[in-house]
């Protein structure tokens, strides 16, 4: 073989691992914990703090799959409000939006809230937990809501 080709099997076997792992993780939240876990397999990446939905607006339970990444959202509120990206947006600095419609895990303005039931429903992270988050997980990345 040459050595063109061996780098080549080489970075495909090393694509393969990398695909492979991306497809083992799932992300597990414990609403009444407060804590999201990153799991590869079975076992456990990462573990961070959360807000989770107020008893009036109550985070859901189930499974989902994350159909959506977006950096810098802009945030549509009620009465047609609209807050673009930047220090005041309530979805902070990133969007990892849930296949339940409306829901999604979010950065937050409000930090002290994390660790706390505060929010409508969806999942709050800090600004740099979502961040890190959002480099390790990609669509179709299933979520258990517990």
């Amino acid at each position: 073989m040459t050595s063109r080709l061996i780098l080549i099997l080489a970075a495909l076997a090393i694509t393969g691992i990398e695909a492979h792992a991306q497809e083992q993780r799932r992300v597990t939240i414990s609403i009444p914990d407060r804590k999201l876990s990153l799991y590869e397999g079975d076992q456990v990446v990462k573990t961070w703090d959360v807000a989770v939905g107020k008893p009036s607006t109550p985070s859901p339970r189930g499974t989902a799959t994350i159909v959506s990444r977006i950096k810098n959202p802009t945030w549509y509120g009620p009465g047609g409000k609209v807050v673009g990206p930047g220090s005041g947006n309530p979805v902070g600095t990133r969007w990892i939006g849930l296949s339940i419609k409306g829901y999604g895990i979010h950065g937050t303005n409000e930090p002290a809230s994390i660790g706390n039931a505060a929010s409508h429903g969806c999942i709050r992270m800090r600004n740099r937990d979502v961040e890190e988050l959002f480099a390790m997980v990609d669509t179709g990345t299933p979520v258990e809501l517990e």
